[in-house]
This record gives C-alpha cells, sequence and structure tokens, in this order.
C-alpha cells in the first residue's frame, strides 16, 4: 500500500465540526484495502469550486446542510460543469432528504449526524471504484 498515491479527499462544510466528524469517521483510511486519504477542507462554495477546477480530486464529501451555499446545489453544478467529476458524497439534514441527494446527482448519500460505520462504509464503496479506475503501478 505504501507505493499507492493517497486518494484526495473534498470536504466541505461552512462548519468545522462537521469537517471534523468526517476526517474522524474516515481516519487515515475508510478500509484497509485502499490507500490513504489526503484531505482538502474547504469552507465556502469558491473555494470548492476552485479546488475542483484544479482537479486531482477523488471524492468529494459535501454537507448538504451548509449555508449559504448547500452541498447539494455544488453537487449538481460540480455534475454539470467538470467532465469526468469525481464522485459526490452528500451530506444530508436527515434520511428522508436522500431523494435530493439524487437530485443533486450525487452517488452516495448519508445523513446527519454522522454514524462513523456508515460513513466509512459508504465511503469506502466510493473509493474502491475510483481505485478501480485508476492506471496500474509497476
Amino acid at each position: 500500500m505504501s507505493s499507492e498515491r493517497p486518494l484526495k479527499v473534498l470536504v466541505y462544510s461552512d462548519d468545522r465540526t462537521t469537517r471534523e466528524s468526517v476526517r474522524l469517521a474516515l481516519g487515515k483510511r475508510p478500509a484497509a484495502d485502499l490507500p490513504a486519504l489526503e484531505y482538502v477542507e474547504c469552507a465556502t462554495e469558491p473555494a470548492v469550486i476552485k479546488t475542483m477546477d484544479k482537479g486531482g480530486i477523488d471524492l468529494a464529501i459535501l454537507d448538504g446542510e451548509a449555508v449559504p451555499a448547500g452541498g447539494m446545489g455544488i453537487a449538481r453544478q460540480l455534475k454539470d460543469e467538470i467532465f469526468n467529476c469525481p464522485p459526490v458524497l452528500v451530506i444530508t439534514g436527515r434520511p428522508q432528504d436522500a431523494w435530493l441527494a439524487t437530485w443533486s446527482r450525487a452517488e452516495a448519500a448519508v445523513s446527519h449526524p454522522i454514524d462513523p460505520v456508515r460513513f466509512a462504509e459508504v465511503t469506502a464503496d466510493l473509493l474502491r471504484a475510483v481505485v478501480a479506475k485508476l492506471p496500474a503501478t509497476t
């Protein structure tokens, strides 16, 4: 695993405790079969757009409850504007809001409060799909 590059995960929320909850739930790697994670934290919509436009992000985790720009609207914008946009996981306010994440074109949704076990499982599934598409290293 040490020869594999870390996977870059963008974490967006205007609330630093939400960003911290995401990092703590996932740790250095959400599953033993995945490379380590490198986090890029963003607290504003312009920072998310700028970072995603640069490329190199493997997964975007967006807080749907962030203000003034919610993660679901940002997810939809990213899917509309970025060719081969990386997968997006949206954190919804409640489980009943999962349909909104579908509208946003996010690949997955989990709800607040973050359940570390469920969050790591969902994230690991998304990242496995990313790793499967990466070129093989020799």
